[in-house]
């Protein structure tokens, strides 16, 4: 890998819904107030004819200064990683940042990412996520927080940074997906995001991300990720992921990915953060729970604990089922940027 003292940047944003027009809009809105222009904007949308008439009509007219903007339809697989990589064979610069359709990027988002990219050994870098709760909604007791805490223990489960997760600048095994970045180059090396994981529609199945940071990190050596919280983005939260139901689909979904991906990447690679987060970080939330002693807390701690077991559940049924998502290929050798 060459060391890029100031890369460009290509943006990939990947919807699928018309329901979250507004979202969508509002994220490619603050692409553009970037204070860290980027070259490139994709909108990849994912199988939905209307929706990308409709973006394309609307993003076609943008002409913003020194940056185009294409909307293109997803030419792979039906789901997120499919879509993802139809935006990485189009992308033309030597950083692919990725940014949920529902979120919303600060304007420094892209400038604070940049200055870790000097560094020849980083191959990403990621940022936070902070919840945007539906108007007059706080936050409920199935995701339980800190007292006046920004994040909670169960967080990663509307795909917003978690308790556990450094507070500053530091090197982690792997991306958030709603707001990281990765050198071009890479996907040359190791291929594309698998198309056997990630989530189609609403079906809440990921660690996509996961599986490729830590292809990456066992492909290239000496390569690592940074999660810089300053790079952050805001990301909408629907009421319908405020529901126990929910945070049962999600955790169990989140078992059933784990245990693919350990049998793609190595059950030591794939668990390596989830056993320190459940030792560590989720004994302390359930007695600060149970301590406060209030029906609100003692359902945060209910969650926490029930989340934890549904997890476990979803893992065991994984293995059970004895599946091996496939990896991709490599992007196509124009994609990645030559060497210098």
């Amino acid at each position: 890998m060459r060391t890029i003292a100031e890369p460009t940047f290509s943006v990939i944003v990947c919807a699928y819904t018309e329901r979250r027009w507004q979202d969508l809009c509002e994220s490619v809105q603050s692409v553009l107030e970037q204070t860290l222009p980027p070259i490139q904007l994709l909108v990849v949308v994912d199988h939905n004819d209307v929706l990308l008439q409709k973006a394309r009509q609307r993003f076609g007219a943008l002409k913003p200064d020194h940056m185009a903007i294409s909307v293109v339809a997803n030419a792979h697989l039906p789901g997120l990683s499919g879509a993802r990589n139809t935006g990485i064979e189009a992308a033309h610069g030597e950083v692919l940042a990725f940014l949920d359709d529902d979120a919303t990027a600060d304007p420094r988002w892209l400038e604070s990412m940049v200055a870790h990219y000097s560094d020849d050994h980083v191959m990403g870098v990621g940022g936070s996520a902070q919840p945007l709760w539906p108007v007059g909604v706080r936050r409920p007791a199935t995701l339980p927080a800190p007292r006046g805490g920004e994040r909670g223990e169960l967080d990663w489960v509307i795909g917003c940074t978690y308790e556990g997760l450094p507070a500053d600048a530091a090197t982690v095994r792997n991306l958030m997906g709603c707001n990281m970045s990765m050198r071009a180059e890479v996907f040359g090396q190791v291929g594309m995001f698998s198309e056997d994981l990630g989530r189609i529609g609403r079906t809440p199945l990921g660690c996509e991300e996961t599986e490729m940071c830590i292809r990456i990190a066992q492909s290239v050596p000496d390569s690592s990720f940074v999660f810089e919280p300053r790079a952050r983005a805001a990301h909408r939260v629907s009421p319908d992921r405020l529901t126990w139901s929910y945070l049962f689909s999600r955790c169990y979904a989140e078992g059933v990915s784990k245990a693919a991906v350990s049998r793609m990447v190595g059950q030591d690679a794939a668990l390596a953060s989830e056993r320190r987060y459940v030792a560590a970080v989720l004994p302390r939330a359930v007695l600060r729970e149970l301590f406060n002693v209030s029906p609100r807390h003692l359902l945060g701690a209910g969650a926490i604990l029930a989340g934890t077991a549904t997890t476990v559940a979803g893992y065991v049924r994984g293995k059970a089922a004895n599946y091996t998502p496939t990896t991709t290929r490599p992007a196509p050798a124009d994609t990645a940027v030559p060497a210098a």
